[in-house]
């Protein structure tokens, strides 16, 4: 059992570091999968001990989420009024790469905290994201200054989102390189060497197997995992909660199937979209246009994917993992033709900032699915990599 401190022994910023170690067990694992235990185990102290801080889970949630936000608006804030992008993206990305470990809680968990706590923590990142959006304009009279300010901000803070180890320093300037790249792109002039993607096309459900995994995975978008019952599967496709146990073994093993389909659906588009192509900046190209069109394409089951693989028990997500690696190998060998000066860890941090412009893009139009936001969104991608 692990000991409490006594009054005199007990540090001043307990509160500080509760919410610093509930926020990597958050981002890490989920907010589901996250226990109260677990994060007070982390703080070395006891689950009682605990609650005499946060009544319950989601009050420490809340917090975090505040936290996070709060230091990259209070970074801006020190930030002279009128100052040069450059300045401003280094501070966003100073607080991101500085807290990256617990930076993952708002941008898929989110979805958890109730209306009023998620108002006020939009009109935070709106105020953010105004001010990013200033500078934007500032530097370049281009077209959609603000889709490219969200950009700009999902290249820096895709850095939560992996484990790719860098100095400190390194990862400020490299973010900031990229996010200034995104800034810098035209999202109206068409990307050189584009081509149209043809994805994998939707094969109607042909099993009842197939019928389930159809109707789980827009529950999942809407409500996340752990807030959809077998019930509601079981109704959506006309059958027993209990007569979904025939053909999955729980509600896990749906999630993981869903996963498993976007892995394969990706891996196919990335062959179609290879094929025929004259060398690596074309190839980079192509793997952005396509990652690109498969986002729009299957919004609700990339979104499953992303937001709930930490959810899986491990020998689940294990292959999954090594799915995910082949497919950011690819875009990494490329881009290191393209750009030798990049180390493998450079690479591959860069390659997940073109994956954070594309979702936050995405989610900045709404994942509306023309040509024209296709062409804007992989054209930032892109200007992500630094091309």
């Amino acid at each position: 059992m692990t000991a409490e401190p006594t009054a005199a022994t007990r540090p001043r910023n307990r509160r500080q570091l509760i919410v610093e170690a509930a926020g990597r067990a958050f981002s890490e694992r989920g907010y589901h999968r996250a226990s109260m235990e677990e994060i007070a185990a982390g703080v070395g102290i006891t689950a009682a001990a605990l609650y005499r801080h946060f009544p319950n889970k989601y009050a420490l949630f809340a917090e975090c989420a505040d936290v996070m936000i709060d230091r990259l608006v209070t970074a801006l804030d020190e930030v002279p009024a009128g100052a040069p992008l450059p300045d401003v993206l280094t501070a966003v990305a100073r607080v991101t790469v500085a807290h990256r470990a617990a930076g993952g809680v708002y941008r898929w968990e989110a979805r958890y905290l109730d209306r009023e706590d998620r108002l006020r923590l939009g009109a935070k990142f709106g105020r953010l994201i105004r001010r990013v959006d200033e500078a934007v304009q500032g530097a370049y009279a281009l077209p959609d200054n603000r889709l490219r300010a969200v950009a700009a901000l999902g290249a820096i803070g895709s850095v939560t989102m992996h484990h790719t180890s860098l100095a400190q320093r390194r990862a400020e300037d490299l973010l900031t390189a990229s996010a200034l790249g995104v800034a810098a792109t035209d999202p109206m002039t068409a990307v050189p060497g584009a081509r149209s993607v043809a994805l994998p096309a939707r094969q109607a459900p042909r099993t009842r197997r197939a019928e389930i995994l159809a109707a789980a995975i827009p529950l999942f978008a809407r409500d996340g995992f752990a807030a959809v019952t077998n019930g509601q599967i079981a109704e959506a496709v006309g059958l027993t909660p209990s007569a979904l146990y025939r053909h999955y073994p729980g509600k896990v093993d749906i999630l993981a199937a869903a996963c498993l389909q976007a892995a394969g659906l990706l891996s196919q588009a990335v062959e179609v979209g290879l094929d025929g192509v004259a060398g690596p900046r074309q190839a980079l190209v192509a793997l952005a246009a396509t990652y690109v069109a498969y986002s729009f394409e299957y919004t609700e089951l990339t979104s499953v994917a992303e937001a709930e693989l930490a959810g899986l028990p491990a020998e689940l997500r294990r292959p999954l993992v090594l799915a995910q690696r082949e497919h950011i190998a690819v875009w990494e060998q490329q881009l290191r033709l393209v750009r030798p000066e990049l180390d493998p860890r450079r690479a591959r941090v860069l390659v997940h900032a073109g994956f954070g412009v594309a979702v936050e893009a995405g989610r900045r139009v709404r994942w509306r699915d023309t040509h024209d936001h296709r062409a804007a969104v992989t054209a930032l991608v892109v200007g992500a990599l630094g091309l």
